[in-house]
């Protein structure tokens, strides 16, 4: 249950992540979003990180292994990651229409997977 709740956790805060970093590039497309200035930018992007915090912080305690969780500090941080690289992946994607997934991107999340691999391997 634990492994779960921590991927979950994980990837709700990633998606804030995610757009707290990327989302004021493709919200730049608005008007009324295109004049608001920098300063207002960053403390939106700081509020929307708020909330990935509030995902993240939980995530780490319940599946930190020295609090009783499943997975090592550097397991928490392979996982967080490659959700990471994965979130981002799919939102470029679907909001950037003119992003594209290459070989040499699928290649690399080859790597990721071996790197997920070898970390775990006891």
């Amino acid at each position: 249950m634990k492994i779960f709740l921590t991927i979950t956790l994980l990837v709700i805060s990633n998606v804030f992540m995610t757009f707290a970093w990327y989302g004021h590039l493709k919200m730049k497309e608005f008007k009324w979003f295109e004049s608001l200035p920098l300063l207002s930018i960053i403390l939106l992007s700081w509020g929307i990180a708020l909330f990935e915090y509030l995902f993240q912080v939980p995530a780490n305690r319940i599946g930190f292994k020295g609090n009783g969780g499943p997975f090592t500090l550097l397991q928490l941080k392979v996982i967080q990651e490659v959700i990471t690289l994965v979130v981002f992946t799919l939102y470029s994607l679907i909001a950037f229409k003119n992003e594209t997934f290459k070989w040499n991107h699928f290649v690399g999340f080859i790597f990721l997977i071996l790197a997920v691999y070898f970390i775990f391997r006891k």
